[in-house]
């Protein structure tokens, strides 16, 4: 069994085009023997926002903290609000991007398979190691 607390898990800035102001903690992960599922803490600062992307797995949100605009079109024609305490999936390549547009650090807990079927070819899910 591991226990771990955020504040003790290093947080990596998510370095991709299209992010601003987030970052992400590894909770639990393949390399904690953990074959299925990645467990993924993310902090986006107000005024941040992750990338408005998809990919063909899903995601299982749970937003712990703040509040946030979720984006699941190409543009904010079909944005959504969402707030601590709500619980939201994401299916396989729906587009989605989230939006801090609260006074405080939005905080979701992501869970992500730690492979995913890249046409015939078992891959990482990035985020996941």
């Amino acid at each position: 069994m591991i226990i771990r607390k955020p504040q003790d898990t290093p947080a990596r800035n998510m370095d991709m085009p299209g992010a601003s102001q987030v970052t992400m903690r590894l909770m639990v992960c393949w390399d904690d023997g953990a074959p299925n599922f990645a467990m993924r803490l993310f902090e986006v600062q107000p005024g941040g926002h992750t990338p408005r992307h998809r990919h063909n797995y899903e995601h299982e949100i749970l937003i712990m903290q703040g509040q946030a605009a979720v984006g699941t079109s190409e543009d904010d024609s079909q944005d959504t609000t969402a707030q601590a305490g709500d619980v939201l999936f994401i299916p396989a390549n729906q587009t989605h991007q989230f939006r801090n547009t609260g006074p405080e650090v939005l905080k979701f807990m992501c869970l992500v398979p730690t492979e995913f079927d890249c046409a015939g070819s078992t891959e990482p899910t990035p985020g996941s190691f």
